[in-house]
This record gives C-alpha cells, structure tokens and sequence, in this order.
C-alpha cells in the first residue's frame, strides 16, 4: 500500500511540475519581452570573466541563470550573442542580482531594412 501512494504522490507532482511549465508560456502576463546578450562583450558588465548570458530588462542588467549563453546557438556568430544584441521572451525572477529564468525563448531577427522587399538587384 505504501508502495501505491509513493508511486501516485511521485505522478501528481510529476504533472504538477508540467502544467506549472506550460502555464508559463499559455499566460502572457508572465513573459516580459527583453534585450539579450552577452555581458561582457555588449552590456559592459565586468564582474565576471568570459563571455556569460546576460539580460537587460528595464534598464538595469543581471546575469542569467537557468539557461546559458551556448544553448542558444554560437554566442560568436554574426548573429550570437557576443556580436549582437538580441529580444528575447522571458519569465522569471531577479534574485541576489541575477535573473533566474524559467522560460528563455530567443525571438526571430527582425529586418530594420524598408523598400527593398521583392526587388532583384543583379
């Protein structure tokens, strides 16, 4: 009988655990769109040594824990994180200085260049 409840306490919190996730990203009042980066290389942040993920959300950075800098791609690719600063959707919590991410979604590049969509230069 022990044996039954261990095993169903272990499933309930089992799914608890993933509805909890998935409610992170069914409910948009959770995510914060910010910038992401490296630390070092674009947010002038010098406490640490090496290229590291950092965020800047409202005007103030914080180191990200919870994910890292080469889990979304090469961080020294024109377009990673140590060449460019990039948006990304979050949610989380600053603690002891640092950003803990429970959800770090690294968004698509957007194009700044306007009027020359459709048109073959050659």
């Amino acid at each position: 009988m022990k044996k039954i409840i261990t095993i169903l306490s272990v499933i309930i919190i089992s799914f608890s655990s993933n509805a909890q996730t998935k409610n992170i990203t069914n409910d948009p009042s959770l995510l914060e769109i910010v910038e992401a980066s490296c630390g070092q290389c674009n947010f002038g942040m010098t406490d640490k040594k090496g290229c590291d993920l950092a965020i800047r959300m409202d005007g103030k950075t914080y180191w990200v824990t919870g994910t890292d800098i080469h889990s979304h791609g090469d961080a020294h690719d024109k377009n990673g994180f140590c060449s460019t600063v990039r948006k990304a959707e979050v949610a989380g919590e600053v603690v002891d200085g640092k950003f803990n991410a429970n959800h770090f979604k690294l968004l698509p590049i957007t194009s700044t260049k306007k009027g020359h969509e459709g048109h073959n230069h050659d």
